[in-house]
């Protein structure tokens, strides 16, 4: 199975995937998350957590079919985003304030020489449409900790408060897709 940690930053999985970022960093095998050295229907999953908000709504359409296109058929594409749905509701509901939340929603970063930030923000009805928009099929929430990748921690696995695996609330949307 080829699988793809688009995104990944720091994040190493191991030699059993492929890391793409724009970061500095020694584990990566790519640089270019938007423009993929593959050929087309070669690619069994591609994970992308916290990642597709860097790009604006018009932006992440291209990026989503360049993805696509890489996947093998019946390939999943797994992506995780700030779930804006839970953070207004926590926010609302006065249960956080905004602090909490600022992370989460602007996503301020440093790549190479340049600081990146978040352009959008996701509900699955939003994130849902989209993906059916570009051809993906079978669009679902998924649970981070029945997938290969939940022994690395990483955003989709953010909780408030903070590590409360147990009984905090998850403020990523994690869904994946069918090409």
């Amino acid at each position: 199975m080829v699988k793809i940690n688009m995104g990944c930053g720091w994040r190493n999985f191991g030699k059993d995937w492929i890391h793409i970022d724009g970061g500095d960093y020694n584990h990566l095998d790519y640089y270019d998350i938007t423009k993929l050295n593959f050929e087309d229907n070669c690619i069994d999953l591609i994970y992308g957590s916290h990642v597709i908000e860097y790009f604006d709504r018009d932006e992440v359409i291209e990026l989503l079919k360049e993805w696509k296109r890489v996947l093998v058929d019946k390939g999943t594409l797994r992506i995780a985003v700030p779930d804006f749905f839970q953070i207004s509701k926590l926010y609302s509901d006065k249960k956080y304030p905004l602090d909490n939340f600022v992370g989460p929603l602007y996503g301020k970063m440093k790549m190479k020489e340049q600081f990146i930030y978040h352009k959008t923000v996701y509900d699955f009805i939003s994130l849902k449409r989209l993906l059916h928009n570009i051809g993906f099929k079978k669009v679902n929430q998924f649970d981070w900790r029945g997938t290969e990748h939940s022994k690395y921690d990483d955003n989709s696995q953010a909780y408030l408060p903070h590590m409360d695996k147990d009984s905090g609330v998850l403020i990523s949307l994690n869904v994946e897709c069918i090409k």
